[in-house]
């Protein structure tokens, strides 16, 4: 399979020895404001930077290159994305992690927050530590961990910070220095707290789910999610 790197920095890097040691060839290796020719793959991979991971999608769809991204922080055009995808017929996925790891947590957190919703008692908070060079906060998967809470509970919304209301579920966004990642999903109350938490310990978890989903995608057609691509649900 021929892949593009739309994104090569730690994570696109990260990518590229998991696309090499299974098999894989890397054509291009974009960065920010390159000229490239995407018919060149037969499958992209975009990391990039908000900035650009539109326009790196985009461009793919309309050249008829099935397209994964785990960029955060351009979901605004995230809809123009799907629309495009169907007008076009293209292959598309998007997901705010790409850890195999990190998609059961996301399962889990569902589920645990159907089994929480009616015991008014307790409270709910996140939190997400990563490195000092993410750009966006809260972090794309704690967004995703507070949706699915939302559409599995009363929750209306989330909100970074603290906040006392019972609707609005509070984020709490911690920037150190060499941490890949940790998000927390804590229920709490005066008798006990229940805690789920997932810690990643590299990159490698993130870059191997990427090749994994960049494999699964290539020949199909449609917008699809990392439930598609590990038959979960």
């Amino acid at each position: 399979m021929k892949i593009a790197l739309l994104g090569y920095g730690r994570m696109g890097k990260e990518i590229e020895k998991i696309a090499l040691s299974r098999g894989h060839e890397i054509v291009i290796r974009k960065d920010v404001d390159d000229t490239i020719d995407i018919t060149l793959a037969d499958v992209a991979i975009d990391f990039s930077v908000p900035s650009s991971a539109f326009g790196n999608i985009s461009n793919c769809i309309n050249n008829n290159v099935p397209v994964i991204s785990g960029t955060t922080g351009w979901l605004e055009n995230y809809n123009d994305a799907v629309a495009l995808c169907e007008e076009k017929k293209g292959a598309f996925i998007y997901a705010s992690n790409y850890s195999l790891g990190v998609n059961i947590f996301f399962e889990l957190n569902n589920q645990l927050a159907k089994m929480m919703t009616t015991l008014e008692d307790y409270t709910i908070s996140m939190e997400e530590i990563h490195h000092t060079k993410k750009l966006d906060a809260p972090s794309g998967t704690a967004i995703t961990l507070a949706e699915g809470i939302i559409e599995n509970s009363s929750k209306k919304e989330w909100e970074l910070g603290k906040n006392s209301s019972k609707e609005i579920i509070p984020i709490q966004a911690k920037r150190i220095p060499d941490v890949p990642g940790t998000h927390t999903v804590c229920y709490d109350s005066e008798i006990d707290s229940i805690e789920i938490k997932h810690t990643a310990h590299s990159r490698k978890g993130f870059a191997l789910g990427a090749v994994v989903a960049a494999e699964w995608i290539l020949n199909k057609t449609g917008i699809f999610s990392m439930r598609d691509v590990l038959n979960i649900g």
